[in-house]
């Protein structure tokens, strides 16, 4: 399959699930859900040059444990959790780029400003629900989503950064939809975002390259 034709076919995949596959029944949604993201794992190893580093492996891992993720979200603390290895995965794999500016430092500011709020949010839902067993996996995933952001706005790289909004927003709509209040068009935010999110990670492999180094 040629490399040129997977986003193409990544997007017509990730159409027909979010638009025409039916909820029930479940392992038929499941497979259709999963196909997008096959697909964006197939593209991130295509796109891995010759000679490999460890952030290709790293974002590689990454993309397969929220593959998991994606399978098994139906039993939420399961599929949290892999997207919560998933999510670790792809802050090593940033933090191996990391390249410093006060610019991008200071990045830590609206994604924390932010991630406060929607703990704070979380954690009133949660209590309100009487979902105590929940308060702290999902508030440690709200952080690690974060840093993760974070992490991916220290690299400089424009496709883990694209990649890493788009995760949180991705999820935040699924949270504030599953305990907070219901989102209209929810379905199509949260999948849209999500598959664009992976996409635009696997996206940036092809960014990352041993330096060639020049003989003296």
């Amino acid at each position: 399959m040629k490399k040129s034709f997977l986003p193409v076919l990544i997007l017509a995949a990730s159409i027909l699930y979010i638009f025409f596959i039916p909820d029930e029944p479940l392992w038929f949604k499941l497979i259709f859900k999963l196909i997008p993201m096959v697909l964006i794992i197939m593209y991130a190893f295509l796109q891995m040059p010759g000679d490999k580093l460890k952030i290709h492996w790293l974002i590689l891992t990454g993309l397969v444990f929220c593959s998991i993720g994606d399978a098994t979200l139906h039993w939420f603390i399961i599929g949290l959790s892999a997207f919560l290895i998933g999510h670790l995965f792809y802050i090593a794999a940033f933090l191996t780029q990391w390249k410093y500016s006060l610019y991008r430092l200071l990045s830590i500011l609206p994604l924390g400003i932010f991630g406060l709020v929607m703990g704070v949010r979380m954690l009133g839902a949660l209590q309100a629900s009487g979902d105590d067993a929940l308060i702290v996996p999902v508030l440690f995933y709200i952080f690690a989503i974060i840093l993760m952001a974070w992490s991916a706005f220290m690299t400089g790289n424009r496709w883990l950064i694209i990649g890493s909004l788009l995760f949180v927003a991705s999820d935040s709509v699924l949270a504030w939809n599953m305990f907070v209040a219901p989102v209209a068009y929810s379905h199509l935010l949260i999948m849209s975002t999500y598959y664009s999110a992976q996409f635009s990670i696997a996206h940036s492999v092809a960014s990352f390259r041993k330096p060639i180094i020049g003989n003296k």
